[in-house]
């Protein structure tokens, strides 16, 4: 069914539009339908949505590293599945670095905020951390504390977090790996956003 004129159209045929042009006329009712079809809404496309937005940046130029970050995701994703780690780790491998170019400073918190309601907070908590443990294999990189993780030593996740690294993240960049393609991993993308948790945020101390 093809939307009317002007408008997007809606997921799902049987659901409806709520019709005013400003939150502050959405009635209680409004907000009932909105939110129902948003939770349906979520369950069905939100892993859709994360992996199109990976997908997006497949023929992107690189600015040194010789793959490009769509081709580090799959590498690292890539690794994991066939050192034959889980479900959640392999798909936390492949959307780890989801933010990478669009937001370089803080884009372990943008993977964590992502994927935080669907995961461990093993993998939360090192999605968050990532970019910093990588620092210990940049030592020469200008500006970096290559001992900046050594503050969370002794948390329960941190060897977790050391390990990820240095298997799934710092060497994931070989222009000769033969990496799984993207739609290798839709069917475990699918599944773990299918099973929220609900973690509460946890911002770095």
């Amino acid at each position: 069914m093809s939307a009317p004129a002007g408008r997007s159209p809606l997921l799902d045929p049987d659901w409806r539009y709520v019709e005013h042009l400003s939150l502050e006329a959405f009635g209680p009712d409004d907000w009932a339908t909105l939110n129902r079809q948003r939770s349906d809404y979520q369950g069905r496309d939100q892993a859709r949505q994360a992996l199109r937005l990976l997908a997006a940046s497949r023929d992107d130029a690189t600015f040194g590293y010789m793959v490009n970050n769509y081709r580090h995701c799959l590498q690292s994703a890539t690794r994991a599945m066939r050192d034959g780690q889980d479900e959640e780790t392999i798909v936390v491998a492949l959307l780890h670095d989801i933010g990478f170019v669009a937001c370089p400073p803080s884009h372990g918190e943008f993977a964590a905020a992502l994927l935080g309601p669907y995961v461990s907070e093993r993998s939360h908590w090192m999605l968050q951390r990532h970019a910093i443990f990588q620092d210990v294999h940049a030592p020469h990189q200008p500006g970096v504390d290559p001992n900046a993780r050594e503050r969370w030593r002794g948390h329960p996740h941190f060897e977790w977090s050391a390990q990820f690294v240095a298997r799934y993240d710092q060497a994931a960049c070989d222009p000769a790996y033969d990496e799984a393609p993207l739609e290798a991993f839709e069917p475990m993308v699918r599944r773990v956003f299918s099973e929220p948790r609900h973690l509460d945020d946890q911002a770095l101390p």
